[in-house]
């Protein structure tokens, strides 16, 4: 059994909210000395982190999950050691490496070429082992022919490129990562997750925050759900998966729409095509969604409307019965109406179903239901590509616009 890489007991963080207040203006001394007395229950302090505790071997790839404000980036700077813990030990067993932001550790006035040496440095990598990596580093990120350029004219996308390559190339037994694989290119981000496969099989360690659960999803074997500053779960990733969903959509729902009471919404199922319950699609699957309600008088022609939102708030499609033509002209008591969307063509990520249900012609809204999250997969269409993708029709013209000979047709882009 691999040896423990990261050993985490009872680590908590405060910090202190807002400017303190001078007691005594009379000398550095004064100060320290009111600083010294003041109380360790301030009620002008949060607590980021409270009694976590963990423990991560060698060789294994886990995500840290929780929603905004959690304390996941908190985390991985205490375990980075950029920050101090309040309370608690950490025990480290091997090399850390950290990519936490975009650009940590870099100068903008700085080339590439020199911030390589400099934050190479700061992780802990001697003037001779940049030297001799210098040159794989370089071409791991693609910024050659930027390299003794200023970074401050570089883009987020190469920021990262470069400030991951070091981070790797320090040969790392532990890798903690924030999020920051995003902001790069898709062929970087798929060199990226091979680079984590391989460390793994090196036997190294690897800490992973995103808040795209299809990348946890398919990164990570565990994860950890911290909420509000504690750890609420550590174990197998779907059932982590789900208490996050569960808290989105607890939350969606105390800050979203309210419908009038007339019908409730009882249930909503996602079903592959086939009718087998599903939460992960394959990109051009269709999809059903299956919708139980409870109608508390009868409503004429209420408009059922299924709406598909990103992970990120963006709206991307919405079905309804009002535009589908296939409005019941009564609806009353106890009733199961159900969609089958055509193929979805959205890119892989992370999106989540809502259910409307309107008065008829778009007008009040009677009731509303979700999120129910989904899963989009495919090995290429992600968010890179927009929102859908669909394949277009494409053919060859001469210079006067019209349509080029037969055998140049033939070969015409045509998916």
């Amino acid at each position: 059994m691999s040896t423990l890489a990261l050993q985490v007991r009872g680590v908590g963080k405060r910090y202190r909210i807002g400017a303190r207040k001078q007691a005594d203006r009379q000398g550095l001394l004064h100060r320290l000395g009111a600083l010294a007395r003041r109380s360790q229950t301030d009620d002008r302090t949060f607590w980021a982190l409270q009694d976590v505790s963990f423990e991560i071997r060698h060789g294994e790839n886990v995500g840290l999950i929780g929603l905004n404000g959690a304390g996941k980036s908190t985390l991985l700077k205490i375990l980075s050691r950029i920050t101090r813990p309040t309370t608690g030990r950490i025990t480290v067993d091997g090399r850390i490496g950290a990519l936490l932001e975009v650009g940590t550790g870099f100068h903008g006035d700085l080339t590439g070429r020199e911030n390589v040496f400099l934050y190479g440095s700061i992780l802990g990598m001697t003037r001779e082992e940049v030297r001799r990596k210098f040159d794989a580093i370089v071409e791991f990120s693609g910024t050659g022919p930027f390299i003794d350029t200023p970074v401050k004219r570089y883009s987020s996308g190469m920021y990262v490129r470069l400030a991951f390559s070091v981070a790797a190339h320090m040969e790392p037994e532990i890798l903690l990562l924030d999020e920051v694989l995003a902001v790069g290119d898709l062929p970087f981000q798929r060199k990226c997750m091979e680079f984590a496969k391989e460390m793994q099989r090196r036997d190294a360690a690897i800490m992973f925050v995103s808040h795209n659960m299809f990348s946890i999803k398919t990164m990570c074997e565990r994860v950890i759900y911290l909420r509000r500053g504690r750890v609420v779960y550590d174990g197998p990733t779907d059932e982590g998966i789900r208490l996050y969903e569960e808290d989105c959509r607890t939350l969606s729902q105390e800050s979203g729409l309210e419908g009038d009471g007339r019908l409730t919404v009882t249930s909503v199922e996602v079903l592959a095509e086939d009718g087998t319950e599903r939460h992960l699609f394959q990109y051009g699957e269709r999809m059903r969604v299956r919708i139980r309600y409870r109608a508390h008088e009868p409503l004429e022609a209420p408009n059922f409307i299924v709406a598909v939102m990103r992970a990120d708030d963006v709206s991307c499609c919405s079905f309804s019965t009002e535009d589908d033509v296939a409005s019941r002209p009564v609806v009353d008591g106890q009733g199961v109406v159900e969609l089958l969307t055509p193929p979805i063509r959205l890119v892989a990520e992370m999106y989540r179903i809502f259910v409307l249900v309107r008065a008829k012609g778009f007008q009040d809204l009677i009731a509303v239901h979700g999120p129910t999250p989904i899963h989009i997969a495919h090995d290429l269409y992600d968010t890179h590509f927009g929102v859908f993708h669909e394949h277009g029709e494409w053919r060859w013209l001469d210079e006067a616009g019209s349509a080029a000979s037969r055998a140049a047709s033939d070969t015409s882009l045509t998916r």
